[in-house]
């Protein structure tokens, strides 16, 4: 297993670990199998989506904005971040990704996005690989 540390600016962002996650198996000398990509924090998330135009994110973070407005009078939750976490649920925590010839076999237009909804933080991201098992 791998960690990488991502660094937010913003309250609400999605930042592009694509690079990252396939300089880490590329270094793994993994050629075929499975990575799962696992965030441990409850205000944030893992998706996959477009990665080639950034208008995507933005409309992402808009509708979940106006699903999930940061402040209702009815969140129990007393820290203030009731949105933040209701969000990282929606998105979920993790994203397994098939491994061929080395390379993550992501669609021409996907990318893999860490979510932030509680920053600026400093997050973890764990990044686990798996070999293929012939038969």
């Amino acid at each position: 297993m791998e960690t990488i540390t991502v660094r937010t600016r913003e309250h609400a962002q999605l930042i592009d670990i694509t690079r990252e996650i396939q300089n880490l198996l590329s270094k793994s000398n993994l050629g075929e199998g499975i990575v799962t990509i696992f965030v441990p924090h409850t205000t944030a998330g893992i998706t996959i989506n477009e990665s080639a135009d950034p208008s995507v994110m933005h409309d992402i973070l808009a509708v979940l904005d106006r699903l999930v407005p940061w402040r209702e009078p009815y969140y129990e939750h007393s820290e203030g971040n009731a949105a933040s976490h209701v969000k990282a649920s929606i998105m979920g925590s993790s994203v397994r990704v098939i491994v061929s010839d080395g390379g993550l076999k992501l669609g021409t237009w996907q990318g893999i996005f860490f979510c932030e909804f509680d920053g600026p933080r400093t997050r973890k991201v764990h990044v686990a690989f798996q070999s293929a098992v012939s038969g």
